[in-house]
Formats: C-alpha cells, structure tokens, sequence
C-alpha cells in the first residue's frame, strides 16, 4: 500500500472513532505523515498494515488508535462481530442469545465493557453487564451460574500497563470454557466482515442492557469458599497476600473471611486497581522484582507464607520462607503448587469413578504420577485452559504458568481465587499438625519421587530464528542432551493420542527427565521446560541444571 493510500486508510479510521483521545492521538500522526515525517509514515504502518488477529485467546494488545491497537473502534468491530457470530450460531430467528460481559480494572476495561453490551443490546442479544469491575473468575462463573450463550471479559491478565484485550467465552456444553477452534476463526470472519463495512458509528447500540445484581458475585464468594473451610485451631496463622494492584482483594477477602481463614496482612501499597501499576515493572508474579514489597510485609511481620494474585485474579503464586534464598523468602514454581493441589484434589477424589486429573504437556508429569498413586485417569493437553478445562472426568488441571482449576463444577477455567482457597486449607491442616508447606512439599516428594522442573527462554527479534530452530531441530532430532540420551523423539504438530496438532518437540530421556520445545503463543519466545525426577530434592534440580546447560549448548550449535 502507498503512503497516499496509507493516509487514506487512517483518515478513514479516525473519522470512525468516537474516542477523543485516541482521535487526537491519530490526528497529529496523520498531520506529521502528510508533511513527510518519515517517523510518523512508519507509525501509521505499524498501526495499520494490519490488526490484531482475534484467535482462542480472544484479543490482546497496546491501546491506541489503528486496527493493530485496542480502542474502541476495534472494540466495536469486535462485539458487533461476535454478535453476528451468536446469533447464526443461535440457529433460530426467534433465539436471543445472553451474553454476560465482565471488566477488570486496566485503562479503557469499563468503557470497552459498556460499548460492548450497547452493541450486543443493539444487535437483538440480551446483554448483562456485571455490576462493577471484578476478577476474571467471577466471569467465567457468571456465564455458568446464568445459564448465557456466552461470556467476554475486558482484561489484560498480567501484561504490561498499556496493554487491555477482549476474552471470550462461550456457553453450552463447557460453558465457562475459553473458545477453540473453529469458533475463534467463526468468529474472526465475522469481526471482519463488520470491518469491511467501514463506519462503526453506523452500527446499532441501546441502552437496553442489564446489570447484574449482587446476587451473582455473592454466589461466587459463597461457591468459592466451601473449596475449602478453616479447621479448627488456624486462627493464629499468619500470611500476607497481594493483589498485585487488580481487581482480586475484595473478592478473594470475602472468599476468606466466607471460609473462616483468618484475614491476611495486606500489601497495602498493590492492595486496590490501579492501571498505572506503579509499584512493579511488570504486573506478574513470575517476573523478578513482582513479590518484593510481598517479601518484605512477609519478613516484617514473619509470616508463614505469601498467596499473590495476578491483576484479573485468575492465576496463583505462593512464597515460602527459604533461608537459602536472597531475601530469605522464594516463590514456588507453578508445577510445585500444582502438585501440591493435584495432590490434595487426589486425596478427594480416589474413590470417585472416572475422576482425572490434567495439565498441559509442558507442565511437570508429576501430576502424572500422583494420578497412578491414587487410581485416577491423566490427561496431558496442550497449553492453554481451553484444552485443560475439557479433559474427560478432570476434578483439577493446572499449567506451570501459575494457573489452577480446582472447582470445575463452578468454574471452567483458571482461578487464582479458588486456588488460593484450596492452597489456604493444605497450609492450614498441615499447620494443625505442626508441618509448613515446605515439609507438605517434602511429604509429597516422599510418597511420588521428588519432581523438578526448568525452563529455558530464548527472546528474539525476529522469528524466523524461532522457526529456523524448530525446523532444524524437527530434521536433525538431538540424540543426547549432554550425557543423557533420548530415548523417544515426538513431534506433535501432527497430534495424535488424544492431543490436538501443536507446534511442539517433546523428547523423553533414559533416565526418566523430559524436555519439551515450543514457540510461545503470545511473545516472541522459544520456550524449552525441563523436567525431572530423582530420589531427593537436590538430586532433582541438580539433574535440571545439567539440562538446562545442555539444551543452551544444544541452541548454541543450531543457532
């Protein structure tokens, strides 16, 4: 496309756009383009030589003006798309398929929200409106609890400031369920026949949308805690949370209190919403530097453990006290919560037919072993809880990315909330025996081998360095890594055993360890995970760091 055509397209956009920020934002770029401002013409590029593909995640990405931004343009396009696609998919001219639509507290998430159940009114559907900013899980309860065709959430999870996006959910059979293909391609055809259209200000809205009562959040707090209730004997336990600046403090301290937990002390400074997310780099717990101030409130008033919450409150991180770590506290990895939980829902459910546990593939097979040791089926997925949540008979799933599902009755997708509850009543009977959840972690390796696991991040500019590898790698599969051999190479982008295709490399080892490659699905990553097992602790991680320095060799040579 030509600079004059470029030009064309972005003043076509802006006089579309019923935002005044983003208008004036485009408006200087177009002034600065049109004077020959070589910057300005490669910003115009960026946002409009294409827009952000709408696939099982939804939608996500920086705000700003043009198709490659969030804003409400594309927000429009988006909802009046998605409602095209219910209502085809409604198969009646009589159906008025619901659709409940959830905010958190990111820049932009209510106003998205409100243009969404406008547009959803306007287009026939019954829009409900959840009464306030809430958690992601509240959501994907609501789409349960009310029965709805569908679900969206305007929530960025965990990325950077700027960023928002658009999740969506649909009802029926997993309701609750994040979406799979075909439905995200469904759906993308759909926004983008809306966008051919051109002026989104011609497009119906009405005020005609509900707002959800009260009623709905109470049956969530209610249904959250009973996952797990105090036992008798805690009140004396002391623990710090953080909501990481989102939307999970009120929700998860009614879920407390609910539970009979005694109340946490706060980080008070990330307690409440706040887009601007000023305390940390980067809102995630995985990220160095997150916990500090959770470190810090838990050394001040020596606190047994620390439970974070991502900013929409669908994933769980814990910290225990570790005198081998800088700062003396550590957070544990997502697979070690994630045993520690896989174990407990066991524990429950060995007696139930049919009963399973499941994790995506890169998470630790110790989930596996667990499920041997207590009699239950095990399903390996691919990433992502859109393949979690549909595993046959699953009482609880997790990822390695500190996502968790232990009420899948209540909610069919990940819950920082629920399992932050059900982390709370593990530390809690361990404490009425006298035992951390450090010694649970021990008590569990004990009985199943002890489990650890890595991870190998390669960050890139370009990507066809990513698919240079995984093609190298698919031709040339590695015979050893270091001393230790593979025994078995799969290669699952052409699925198989119950797994969707996938574009993953998985090599299981003679002594028992595993190393799975992946490009990432949301950063321009190649994501290697490590696993391993031995008869103690330190043998175990001693065994990844081995790994760890193989697999940097082995990308070294095929680099």
């Amino acid at each position: 496309m030509s600079a004059a055509e470029r030009l064309g397209q972005a003043r076509a956009w802006l006089r579309q756009d019923p935002d005044a920020e983003t208008r004036d934002e485009l408006a200087g770029i177009i002034t600065r383009a049109a004077a020959g401002d070589t910057l300005a013409t490669a910003d115009l590029e960026d946002r409009f030589s294409t827009r952000l593909a709408f696939g099982t995640a939804g939608l996500r990405g920086a705000l700003g003006a043009g198709s490659n931004r969030m804003n409400r343009v594309l927000i429009a396009q988006a909802a009046a798309g998605f409602a095209g696609y219910l209502l085809q998919r409604s198969g009646s001219d009589d159906a008025r398929p619901t659709v409940v639509i959830g905010y958190d507290g990111r820049r932009n998430s209510r106003r998205f929200a409100v243009d969404s159940a406008e547009l959803f009114a306007g287009a026939g559907l019954r829009a409900i409106l959840l009464p306030r900013l809430l958690p992601t899980p509240v959501l994907a309860f609501a789409v349960r609890h009310l029965g709805a065709d569908a679900g969206v959430m305007v929530t960025a999870s965990h990325n950077p400031p700027n960023d928002n996006g658009y999740k969506v959910y649909l009802g029926g059979s997993d309701a609750g369920s994040q979406i799979v293909s075909p439905a995200d391609a469904e759906i993308a055809a759909h926004i983008q026949r809306v966008a051919d259209a051109g002026d989104v200000g011609l497009l119906p809205r009405s005020d005609a949308y509900e707002v959800a009562g009260e009623d709905v959040v109470d049956a969530y707090v209610a249904a959250t805690a009973a996952v797990a209730h105090a036992p008798f004997g805690v009140q004396e336990m002391r623990w710090v949370y953080t909501a990481m600046h989102g939307v999970g403090w009120e929700t998860f301290s009614r879920v407390v209190k609910a539970a009979g937990y005694p109340a946490p002390r706060v980080v008070d400074e990330q307690r409440d919403p706040d887009p601007t997310f000023r305390t940390v780099s980067f809102p995630n717990p995985e990220e160095p530097g997150a916990m500090d101030l959770s470190f810090a409130r838990a050394r001040a008033v020596d606190a047994e453990f620390i439970i974070a919450n991502d900013p929409d409150a669908d994933r769980l991180a814990v910290a225990i006290p570790d005198e081998s770590a800088a700062g003396g506290w550590r957070r544990l990895t997502g697979n070690e919560v994630g045993l520690l939980l896989g174990w407990r829902a066991a524990k429950a459910a060995q007696s139930t037919p049919g009963a399973s546990l499941a994790c995506s593939l890169v998470s630790s097979p110790g989930l596996g072993a667990i499920a041997d040791a207590y009699g239950l089926d095990f399903h390996e997925t691919l990433t992502g809880f859109k393949w979690i949540s549909r595993a046959p008979g699953m009482v609880f799933g997790f990822e390695e990315a500190l996502g968790y599902l232990v009420n899948p009755g209540t909610v069919r997708d990940k819950d920082g909330i629920s399992a932050a509850v059900a982390l709370l009543g593990l530390a809690a009977d361990a404490r009425v025996r006298g035992v951390t959840i450090a010694g649970l972690l021990e008590e569990l390796g004990s009985e199943i081998g002890h489990f650890a696991s890595g991870q190998v991040s390669v960050r890139v500019d370009d990507l066809s360095i990513i698919a240079n590898t995984m093609t190298s790698l698919r031709a040339q599969p590695p015979a050893s890594f270091g001393t230790r051999a593979v025994a078995t190479a799969d290669d699952l982008s052409r699925g198989g055993a119950g797994v969707p295709a996938g574009d993953v490399l998985r090599y299981r080892l003679a002594d028992g360890s595993r190393v799975v490659v992946r490009p990432s699905g949301t950063e321009p990553k190649l994501k290697i995970y490590i696993d391993a097992r031995a008869g103690s602790a330190s043998e175990a991680a001693a065994a990844v760091a081995e790994l760890e320095a193989a697999v940097r060799e082995l990308l070294a040579e095929r680099g």
